[in-house]
């Protein structure tokens, strides 16, 4: 439950559309539903401003799909990430009216219409089109948080030039989510060309020496350029939430 809908909520008890049982039957798993494998952070909406996101890594299919449920029942919207076309499978004949993206590897439930609380566009620029899940994933996350969220893929410092055609939509956004692996060094170029917060996600794309992704992290944090700030190896995910926080500033 988000803090518009229990605003909504208490108005229609106080001008008695609603019954208190009825209410407290709403506001009963308030802060979290206990699964017994699992505590579903309900509450998370009031606090954050978005629905706790389950992370399909490492979780059966039939565990997914008890917490979809649970989320479903307060009627959030739902963001399952790093879920494979497998487990996918699965996971429809357990419940039913998900959506698959199979570019991010993310699966969403929308209960409520998502609502643009974003300030102005996040754009999600991709050095090379093995990156392009990890940016999938934080551009489906920022959509997901309400933004106006577009990509621009494929633009990696091996052909500057394809960036720099874009200068444009560089300057038009509020937020850039920039990933790339290799030696990660499109974040530090995006940021020297603009004024604007970066978001640098390193990827573990690349070959041996690039040690999964370390090589691309390293070179992000020791960037020269400023503004730019650093999350974890292919955390998409964590790009598009960072992002979407900075937007609604």
């Amino acid at each position: 439950m988000d803090s518009d809908r229990l605003v909504k909520l208490l108005q229609q008890v106080r001008q008695r559309k609603v019954s208190v049982p009825y209410t407290v039957g709403r506001l009963r798993h308030l802060p979290f539903e206990d699964l017994g494998f699992a505590k579903v952070d309900h509450h998370r909406a009031l606090r954050q401003g978005f629905p706790e996101v389950i992370l399909g890594e490492g979780k059966q299919p039939k565990e997914i799909a008890a917490i979809v449920r649970a989320m479903r029942r307060q009627r959030m919207n739902v963001l399952v990430t790093r879920v494979s076309a497998d487990k996918m499978a699965r996971l429809k004949r357990l419940t039913n009216g998900l959506r698959y993206h199979s570019a991010a590897r993310a699966v969403t439930w929308v209960g409520q219409p998502i609502k643009i609380t974003g300030k102005g566009t996040v754009l999600v620029v991709c050095a090379g089109t093995s990156d392009i899940p990890i940016a999938e994933e934080a551009l489906l996350t920022a959509t997901m948080m309400g933004n106006r969220a577009e990509k621009l893929f494929d633009v990696g410092v091996a052909g500057i030039h394809r960036l720099l055609e874009n200068r444009s939509r560089l300057d038009a956004a509020s937020v850039l989510i920039v990933v790339a692996g290799m030696e990660g060094a499109l974040p530090s170029v995006v940021a020297g060309l603009i004024a604007k917060p970066v978001i640098a996600v390193p990827t573990s794309v690349g070959y041996g020496a690039s040690f999964h992704g370390l090589a691309a992290l390293l070179g992000m944090l020791n960037s020269c350029a400023a503004g730019v700030t650093v999350v974890n190896i292919d955390n998409g995910f964590g790009a598009g939430f960072a992002a979407s926080l900075i937007n609604r500033v």
